[in-house]
């Protein structure tokens, strides 16, 4: 008689088990799948940007008046950046920021082996750059903080390209302005 209930409470438990981790509450395993979990949701801002050839020239030119050698060669190492950004506007969205999105986030950061860096300058107290790096360099960096001024709010920042350390350094200075240029 227990042999012919194995069979069927197993199947149980591995359906139970199965439905948990589909669920709403299972946490993304890398940034793309953060960014595909999140967008669109409420209180949620997504931008992408892949640089053309202008955008670059414009920049380019914009950075050799603000930062020199290492921000311009950052600037045209970027393939692509994406910024999600998170502002509470329903009770709901609220519970998100208390779920620990800034978790969720550091975890798969460092579950696909990014590593900290230490920028050496004042990002903000908000801000945690990370790198995906071999040697010096750099094919992917993120950074994780808060939008300025607004509660229970989030930030992921994941720029993809070629940098060296110094560069994304350089780039990083910038970031505070970027997330608040975008997040609007």
């Amino acid at each position: 008689m227990i042999q012919k209930f194995r069979l069927p409470v197993l199947f149980l438990i591995l359906l139970m088990v199965g439905c948990r981790t589909a669920g709403p509450g299972t946490p993304a395993t890398t940034v793309a799948s953060f960014f595909s979990k999140y967008q669109g949701r409420s209180g949620f801002k997504t931008m992408d940007w892949s640089a053309d050839l202008l955008e670059r020239l414009a920049l380019v030119k914009a950075a050799k008046l603000l930062g020199g050698s290492e921000l311009t060669n950052a600037i045209t190492g970027i393939r692509e950046a994406r910024v999600i950004s998170f502002a509470p506007v329903t009770g709901s969205a609220e519970n998100l920021a208390q779920q620990g999105l800034l978790q969720e986030a550091t975890g798969i950061l460092q579950g696909n082996k990014y590593e900290p860096l230490s920028t050496g300058t004042t990002l903000g107290s908000d801000y945690q750059v990370a790198v995906r790096a071999n040697g010096d360099r750099v094919s992917e960096f993120a950074a994780t903080g808060k939008l300025p001024d607004v509660a229970d709010s989030f930030v992921l920042v994941a720029v993809e390209g070629n940098f060296t350390r110094s560069q994304v350094q350089a780039l990083s200075k910038y970031l505070p302005q970027l997330v608040q240029a975008t997040a609007r």
